[in-house]
């Protein structure tokens, strides 16, 4: 029996990226004793708190089918939480919640895209995107930047891709290097936006995680509240990646066509799980800090490990729970020096090349393990990349 075009080309025919994690994971069901820096996966766990608060809401009854939107307070919450951090008015009415940031990813690009339509993201960008695309039936066309300009999207780059395009994915601050993005950059893609009518679906999952700079939604910019999509999660902000709650925000106009989606597809997430989300926004940004802190600290050992050599280079870390090492000193591709590494010193990171043309030459290391274990593993793979470094220059 013929499957679907969209269903077996949803990778472009190629690898879907996570092949190192795989591998690792496999490794580790065999009892084998990997250092895992490849998802962002919080070591903390979520807190006891919300996971009294979430059996509480079962074990009381709220088991049965929720509102598809959400339960009002929580949509309410959310539209409190995004006004007062942007400035820009929202109710529950621009509000859907979701079945986690992925969830509202595909559901933001079918709400925008038709068939066939160009939909446009930022390279280096999260494994997932150009699939998502293709699996809404768009055509996904990359905007490649570039270390030189910090990963950050130029102006020339944005209008020159824009031309003919439905809409255009960003996400700051960027998994996987690390970027958050700056007011003339987003400035730019505020006015590309405008001038060549696309929507804009902006990623905002890591913005509680912010080293250097300010993040700065761009649905707060002129113009940009009614052509805006922002995603949002628990994930992240709250350890909560296993419980798949997140939002859509939106038009109302569009959250209004977006329920009528989530009708016919998610059926909306289940009351407990948003309960859980209720009680922990309630807890303000204590709760949100305290989640940051690891990451904010590891990111200081980190520098501090990669200080005074010049073989795994860090890509500036203004935000999220990664690093990207820039690994090109050592002659290998992201995807070899990952796979080498995997096998020599039992540690996983993601290759590079799993999140696009401009990262390769890169991996990417999620700050997840704890302090002491996470300064061993980046120390033996800066040795890992010394030695294979003095090898090709033999």
């Amino acid at each position: 029996m013929k499957l679907s075009q969209r269903i077996t080309d949803i990778n472009g025919g190629g690898s879907d990226g996570w092949g190192v994690f795989y591998r690792a994971r496999r490794m580790v069901a065999e009892g084998v004793p990997v250092t895992e820096l490849s998802i962002g996966e919080h070591d903390i766990g979520t807190s006891e708190d919300i996971l009294r608060a979430m059996h509480a809401s079962a074990t009381g009854g709220h088991t049965g089918y929720a509102m598809v939107p959400g339960i009002d307070a929580l949509r309410r919450t959310v539209a409190d939480r995004i006004a007062t951090r942007t400035g820009v008015p929202t109710t529950l009415d621009n509000i859907l919640i979701t079945p986690g940031g992925q969830s509202a990813l595909f559901a933001a690009h079918t709400a925008v895209c038709d068939p066939g339509d160009t939909a446009l993201y930022i390279d280096p960008y999260y494994a997932t995107y150009p699939s998502t695309l293709r699996g809404v039936g768009a055509v996904p066309k990359a905007i490649v930047t570039s270390p030189d300009t910090a990963f950050q999207p130029t102006r020339a780059a944005l209008a020159q891709a824009a031309k003919g395009a439905t809409s255009l994915l960003v996400n700051s601050p960027n998994n996987p290097t690390g970027a958050v993005y700056s007011m003339a950059t987003l400035t730019a893609i505020a006015e590309t936006c405008i001038a060549n009518d696309l929507w804009l679906i902006s990623d905002e999952v890591y913005d509680t995680q912010v080293w250097d700079g300010e993040h700065i939604s761009p649905r707060s910019l002129p113009g940009m509240a009614d052509r805006t999509l922002v995603v949002g999660s628990m994930s992240k902000s709250h350890a909560m990646t296993g419980s798949r709650v997140g939002w859509i925000c939106g038009p109302s106009d569009v959250i209004s066509r977006l329920i009528d989606l989530a009708t016919n597809t998610t059926y909306g997430v289940a009351g407990f799980i948003q309960d859980a989300a209720l009680f922990a926004l309630g807890q303000g940004t204590a709760v949100e800090e305290t989640v940051a802190a690891p990451f904010r600290r590891r990111r200081a050992l980190a520098l501090a490990v990669l200080e005074g050599q010049n073989i795994v280079r860090p890509v500036p870390a203004q935000g999220a729970m990664y690093v990207m090492l820039d690994i090109r000193g050592t002659g290998l591709s992201g995807e070899a020096f990952a796979e080498a590494l995997l096998d020599a010193e039992l540690i996983a990171v993601m290759p590079g090349e799993s999140f696009g043309q401009a990262a390769a030459g890169h991996i990417r290391v999620a700050m997840t393990v704890a302090d002491e274990a996470f300064t061993d593993a980046l120390k033996r793979l800066v040795r890992f990349a010394q030695n294979h470094a003095k090898v090709d220059a033999k």
